[in-house]
């Protein structure tokens, strides 16, 4: 196993940090499709792109998770799909003692922080092989992507029935 990076501790904004200490990145699954090849060549290049980004946390072991985030890129012109890449690059991190508040804080900015441009890169370097213009993606901030999610989850906690006994 290649030497550890050393821990890092969350953006600057965070006031409770996680220390954390990335083992290993790498590419879980990828997949690349072209279905209009070889005619999508002759045309004008200008398709609409939609992009989904999901993350995940697994548990391994004590104090260590991995992380996936999981992209799909599709490019379609007319109604016709011209590209679609989908990949999943994980990483295992360990994250030292914490509360649960700012490991999945860790688990849902800073590990995804860290994945992301190697999607990134991968992403620009499949199109570029595919014969395709380069695609550069956006940066995404992480944080606020968990914060939105934070919100969402409290505002169903705040929505469920609390007192209200089992249907049977």
């Amino acid at each position: 196993m290649a030497e550890s990076t050393p821990a890092r501790s969350l953006g600057p904004s965070a006031r409770a940090r996680a220390d954390l200490r990335i083992d290993r990145v790498y590419l879980r699954d990828l997949s690349f499709e072209s279905p209009r090849a070889p005619g999508v060549f002759a045309s004008e290049w200008a398709p609409q792109f939609q992009i989904e980004l999901n993350t995940r946390a697994n548990r391994l072991d004590d104090g260590r998770f991995e992380v996936v985030l999981t992209l799909t890129l599709e490019a379609k012109a007319a109604e016709s799909t011209l590209l679609v890449v989908e990949l999943q690059q994980a990483g295992i991190f360990l994250i030292k003692e914490t509360d649960e508040e700012r490991r999945r804080e860790a688990l849902g900015v800073a590990c995804p922080e860290v994945l992301f441009p190697y999607a990134r890169e991968t992403v620009d370097t499949l199109l570029v092989k595919g014969t395709f213009p380069p695609f550069m993606l956006a940066p995404v901030s992480f944080e606020v992507l968990y914060a939105e999610a934070k919100k969402r989850r409290e505002a169903a906690q705040d929505e469920s029935p609390v007192d209200q006994p089992p249907v049977e």
